[in-house]
């Protein structure tokens, strides 16, 4: 590019715009932001503050400083943009306006030297000047137009932009400098300037994606570094090119219709964004279908807006029960849809058809049938089967059954089943077969949604439901149920009270009569005839009775019959008994307690009667004339038709225990009246009227339950406590017992014992041990010579009293054996001596002991019972385990 020169010139003093209407030369691709022009204004008072305005604030703002910056991005047309600058003073509200005409470049290219030469630098100059003085040399900013760059430029680089000159380079040494973003800030070294000749170039290629625009400021300073020029603003736009391929936000897009749609309907939306200049054809996208599938019924059933990517139906003939879905291939391309020069990228596009209800229910089968057992409810006896093309399990598929006539009663109801979306035909009313037989039903099914506006099949359809009604044996039923009957009580066992008979309502069953018999008697007053139902007493009738209750009593009857499966009723015979004057009235309390001396403290009694009225109260109450003693002593008089009061009648009587009879005589009629006994207990009273005798308290307090619970209370205690100490008494004596026989410290349990000689060795097997295995066949000691009896041999002497072990011995007693044992053997003199041949008694014949001096313990004894030993407790648990443990 050839470099621009900017010089300062000299003119005339006049506030305002040095012209009326200013052409500036800018790119076709305007950015929000983008600093596009420099206005000049002179003013000949430099401290004024001048305002500046635009007449399309929309689209152009100007800055205080008198630049004009773009407001939005936009794409400038072909023609000229005008429009109007204007500056005003803030103090004096004058205004100055100047008209700015734009034109677009003719190329994206670089502006060549000869239109860098027809580009007008606008300045604000600036000049001082003092009233009535003489003009001096004025001096202005000096400024250069917006330098448009390509981006991705292929240098070579260096590439000089652009000259920065001062017309003072002349008289002075200057030096050059740029300072900004791109320069000395981040992204640093993208432009530099030759210090002394001031040309600006760029170091590398430049991205319009990264960074649009760069704002420079050029500065001119001497040699020692003082400024000689204002710094002026140098702005670089970075052109686009065509370098970005359109991407998609969503490289697969998932859309809906409704099938029946008609052509036009709108139906989703594709967008791809490009990182070009969106204003500028490398950033301008236009979107077209490549392919469709399925092509059925017609290739092209969607279109798409080329700039909106709006797709929208343009045939007819969508069905979803044909095809649910088409996927289309969208491509979107820039440069305006360029095939040539744009850069293209596809995208996928999936459409589904959605459901409508197009498609009615329709019944399987004009008629269903189905059977139902009489009396039977919750019971479904008929499945209505449907079909429906649409799509399953939505309200264009859910189907409704209702019943259009045959069942005025309301005895059936038809549920949908969610799954298979049958029709439930079920029963809620109880049937009876013998007043219907059959059932004929009329059914409709319809959608859950009315059909969609120009479906040609009818909304519903209707089929017929036969149910035939199965006969059962029914339970037998009384009537009334519950019965009722007066009676008054009193009445005597094995009067007839009522008969309480039942019906069958089986019209049609062959089946004998009726048998009854009772199922509830709480008081056991009656009984019923099997066959005929006639109820008898068996006790007399209490209305007073616990069982009665607000004067009824309640009995339940069961009549069956002999149908297959046998069916039962029940029913409930209701005696409201009436009441007669059959209870005499008696006293309440029945003891009492007041003072020796008479005192206002007389005894309220009360007159109870289980009778009610007119056989119950009011009650007269009277003392009896014998003894004389009662109506020497108390007096009573009735206070109320059921309360009565008692009291002394003379002023002093000797504390202790009376008994005062009382007569109390009922309303009914005839009367009933009765002598009841009100023990009183009379004691000394404290001046308040309570009793001080202790004793008496005592006495009068505890009746005789009481005491006799006192009592066994007591012996209990006494032996429970004898239980427990015969208990201890007997466990000490089983733990003694389970001791051992021997000290602890002798114990063989886990110990090794040392036992002293008991023989001579090998030597002792010289005598004759066949003796020892059949003892009966040696000869007497008396037909034995005298002299030829062995030194070894036992002398004749009487046999000692040894102990006999019993054959199962108590644990406890083991002890006493021993040592018993021991003592006899001390004490015996026929006892051999030291290493001599023992001679044991005889044991019984077939004897299969064998040779003592070769003992084998696996041999001997096998056919033993040694279990006993387990029951001798731990200490010989041992000698169990190796005797009783069995072969091993």
């Amino acid at each position: 590019q050839a470099p621009i020169k900017a010089t300062c010139e000299d003119m005339s003093c006049k506030t305002g715009f040095p012209e009326d209407v200013h052409s500036a030369v800018v790119s076709r691709s305007v950015h929000g932001g983008q600093p596009l022009l420099n206005v000049r204004f002179q003013s000949c008072h430099g401290n004024k503050k001048i305002h500046f305005g635009s007449s399309e604030p929309e689209d152009f703002r100007v800055g205080e400083d008198g630049v004009v910056y773009a407001e939005r991005s936009f794409q400038l047309s072909a023609e000229p943009t005008e429009f109007i600058v204007s500056a005003q003073d803030k103090e004096t509200q004058e205004e100055w306006q100047m008209r700015v005409k734009l034109t677009p470049e003719p190329d994206f290219t670089g502006p060549s030297e000869k239109d860098q030469k027809k580009i007008e630098d606008i300045v604000f100059p600036w000049q001082q000047y003092k009233h009535n003085s003489p003009l001096r040399r004025q001096k202005r900013d000096w400024v250069i137009p917006p330098i448009n760059l390509p981006e991705n430029s292929r240098g070579p680089f260096p590439q000089e932009l652009v000259r920065i000159r001062s017309d003072r380079d002349k008289s002075l040494s200057l030096r050059y400098s740029v300072t900004g973003p791109g320069a000395d800030q981040p992204p640093t070294g993208i432009f530099i300037i030759n210090p002394i000749s001031g040309q600006l170039s760029v170091t590398k290629p430049l991205d319009r994606e990264q960074i649009a625009s760069f704002h420079l400021r050029a500065h001119a300073v001497d040699v020692n570094g003082n400024q000689v020029e204002n710094p002026i603003d140098i702005v670089i736009n970075v052109i686009d090119m065509n370098d970005n391929r359109p991407e998609f936000l969503h490289q697969v897009w998932n859309g809906t219709v409704p099938e029946g749609s008609k052509p036009g309907t709108y139906v989703m939306t594709v967008t791809a964004i490009d990182a070009d200049d969106p204003n500028a054809q490398n950033g301008m996208l236009r979107y077209r279908i490549l392919s469709q599938a399925p092509s059925s019924p017609s290739p092209n059933m969607f279109t798409i807006n080329n700039e909106t990517g709006d797709i929208i139906t343009v045939a007819a003939g969508l069905d979803r029960e044909k095809v649910q879905q088409y996927t289309l291939i969208i491509q979107a391309t820039d440069m305006e849809g360029n095939p040539t020069y744009g850069l293209s990228n596809t995208a996928t596009a999936v459409i589904t058809v959605t459901d409508v209800n197009d498609n009615p229910p329709e019944f399987t089968a004009m008629t269903f049938y189905g059977e139902v057992p009489e009396n039977r409810v919750d019971v479904i006896v008929a499945n209505l089967t449907v079909t429906d093309k649409d799509q399953p399990h939505t309200p264009a598929w859910n189907a409704m059954y209702r019943m259009t006539g045959g069942d005025p009663t309301g005895r059936f109801t038809i549920l949908t089943d969610p799954n298979s979306n049958d029709g439930l035909v079920t029963v809620v009313k109880p049937i009876d077969f013998e007043t219907n037989r059959m059932f004929v039903l009329t059914v409709a099914a319809e959608n859950q949604v009315p059909l969609a506006k120009g479906i040609q099949h009818p909304p519903q359809s209707t089929a017929t439901v036969s149910i035939t009604v199965i006969d059962v044996n029914e339970s037998p039923y009384f009537v009334p149920n519950p019965k009722l009957v007066r009676q008054e009580e009193g009445l005597l066992a094995g009067n007839v009270l009522a008969t309480f008979t039942a019906q069958d309502p089986d019209r049609y069953m062959q089946q004998t009569s009726l048998r009854y018999s009772k199922l509830s008697d709480p008081a056991n007053w009656l009984k019923i005839d099997p066959v005929n139902g006639q109820i008898t007493t068996t006790a007399v009738l209490d209305r007073e009775s616990i069982y009665v209750q607000n004067n009824m009593y309640n009995a339940t009857f069961l009549a069956s019959d002999n149908g297959i499966p046998p069916m039962s009723g029940t029913g409930t015979l209701q005696i409201y008994l009436l009441d007669i004057n059959d209870n005499a009235p008696q006293v309440n309390p029945k003891e009492a307690t007041t003072c020796e001396t008479l005192q206002p403290n007389a005894i309220n009694i009360t007159a109870v009667d289980p009778d009610i009225d007119p056989n119950a109260g009011p009650f007269a109450f009277e003392l009896p004339d014998t003894p004389a003693s009662i109506k020497r002593n108390w007096t009573i008089v009735r206070i109320s038709g059921d309360h009565a009061q008692l009291s002394l009648r003379i002023r002093f009587l000797e504390a202790g225990i009376y008994d005062v009879p009382i007569v109390i005589t009922d309303s009914g009629n005839p009367h009933a009246s009765s002598t009841s006994v009100l023990k009183v207990k009379v004691c000394q009273c404290d001046i308040n009227g309570d009793c001080t005798d202790v004793d008496r308290i005592v006495g009068a307090g505890l009746g005789t339950g009481a005491i006799i619970a006192i009592l066994l209370c007591i012996i209990i205690l006494l032996i429970l406590v004898l239980m427990f100490v015969v208990w201890m008494k007997r466990r000490d004596k089983e733990r003694q017992a389970k001791q051992l026989l021997i000290d602890p410290e002798d114990d063989v349990r886990d110990n090794i014992l040392k036992y002293d000689e008991e023989g001579g060795g090998e030597e002792d097997q010289d005598y004759d041990l066949s003796q020892l295995q059949q003892p009966d066949t040696v000869e007497p000691d008396a037909i034995k010579p005298v002299g030829i009896r062995r030194l070894d041999e036992r002398p004749i002497h009487a046999e000692p009293q040894y102990p006999v072990r019993s054959a199962a011995p108590h644990p406890g007693d083991i002890g006493d054996f021993i040592n018993e044992g021991l003592k006899a053997a001390d004490n015996d003199p026929t006892a051999p001596p030291y290493d001599s041949l023992l001679v044991f008694d005889y044991e019984g014949s077939g004897s299969t002991a064998g040779s003592l001096s070769s003992l084998n313990s696996s041999s001997s004894g096998g056919e033993q019972d040694y279990d006993y030993l387990n029951d001798w407790g731990p200490r010989f648990k041992k000698l169990a385990d190796m005797y009783g443990g069995g072969d091993d």
